[in-house]
């Protein structure tokens, strides 16, 4: 990554990562303007000292990364060593909000980790002065085309991301009447534990040895699984594992999102034996019947690409890498005659990653300036 000057102070919480790792390469490819990078272990002040260190978060430095979070954000600290820009991609509870000193700015904070994921369906998605963003969409739909401003804000998961991309075009042109969504979500989701874990399933079947269970509980290698058989339980009658987190994250972004512009869909989380990418199934009930050439239309455009029946049905294997959300020809459920079905994937790290970025080049076009 090249600095530049004058450039944005950033920092990044969980820089190690996959998805710490995807939003590096996201701020360098699009030459994201950065004067300095803070990072877990060491503050890269010149290009030769961007080759990183790498903490392995869930290896128990989880608190070391969020430390680095902690200053970068703090009130109290020089201001040569405050960013104007944290990036917080680690997952767990976010730190309390820091104090704003009078005549000092409060850096920009992007959560993209997580942060709430963990909380329950009905809970909190955002902590209070938090805005919930989706940049190519807030600039389609928003009330100025402009991203709300604010100093915090909460990068829409991109499950969230495919699901409101769809339902929010769709809405805006015809009246929607119901909708339901199964999420196939991949390992990478979990984190690289669940993708070696996966990884040694699949090998070891072939060899006809014992597969590891110690992420999933189960075996996923060949195998779908509705829930994981290693859980954390919040109580006597609370099940919970990474899927239903996932499922609570999504549902509340989704509700945030969507907020009356389209109906919140029923939604369900599938854990797929994939590593990277994921697909969601929709359907979608319009109040009246629409032909599909006109949804096609209605859905097309910027991030959304929908492919035609004589191409190769989209997967997660053609999405990996890229940041668009591609879907398959639609069509018509056959008893129905207001149901349509839509077969959708995306690369997850890297459409969250960018969404993130994105959030940050809206603030710089609306006036967000570097501290020095």
């Amino acid at each position: 990554m090249k600095l530049s000057t004058p450039g944005y102070r950033v920092a990044v919480s969980g820089a190690s990562s996959l998805l710490g790792k995807e939003l590096l390469t996201v701020l360098e490819e699009r030459k994201f303007p950065v004067s300095q990078l803070m990072t877990p272990g060491r503050d890269a002040t010149s290009e030769e000292d961007l080759d990183l260190p790498i903490l392995d978060l869930v290896g128990g430095h989880y608190e070391e990364s969020e430390e680095v979070a902690r200053a970068a954000v703090a009130a109290t600290v020089p201001d040569e060593n405050r960013a104007d820009i944290v990036f917080r991609a680690s997952r767990g509870e976010r730190p309390p909000a820091s104090p704003v000193v009078p005549g000092r700015d409060e850096p920009v904070v992007i959560e993209l980790g997580g942060g709430g994921a963990s909380a329950a369906a009905e809970g909190p998605v955002r902590a209070p002065g938090e805005v919930l963003s989706i940049p190519f969409l807030d600039r389609e739909f928003g009330p100025d085309h402009r991203v709300s401003a604010s100093r915090r804000y909460v990068s829409a998961h991109p499950a969230a991301i495919v699901i409101g991309s769809v339902l929010v075009r769709l809405g805006a042109r015809f009246p929607l009447r119901t909708a339901t969504a199964q999420v196939f979500g991949p390992a990478s989701e979990i984190g690289p534990k669940a993708i070696g874990e996966l990884q040694k399933q699949t090998l070891n079947l072939l060899s006809f040895q014992k597969i590891p269970q110690a992420v999933f509980g189960a075996q996923l290698a060949f195998n779908l699984l509705p829930r994981l058989s290693r859980t954390r339980r919040g109580g006597p009658a609370v099940y919970r594992d990474d899927l239903t987190d996932l499922d609570s994250r999504v549902r509340n972004h989704l509700r945030a999102y969507l907020a009356g512009r389209a109906p919140m869909p029923a939604l369900r989380v599938v854990q797929a034996p994939v590593f990277y990418s994921m697909t969601v199934s929709l359907y979608v009930e319009t109040e009246q019947a629409v032909d599909l050439p006109s949804v096609t239309q209605a859905l097309s455009g910027g991030r959304v690409r929908v492919v035609r029946f004589s191409d190769q049905a989209p997967s997660q294997v053609d999405v990996a890498g890229t940041e668009n959300i591609v879907v398959d020809a639609l069509a018509a459920d056959a008893d129905h005659p207001t149901g349509i079905w839509l077969w959708a994937t995306a690369d997850n790290l890297r459409l969250a990653a960018v969404n993130a970025v994105e959030i940050a080049e809206s603030l710089s076009e609306q006036g967000l300036r570097p501290s020095h």
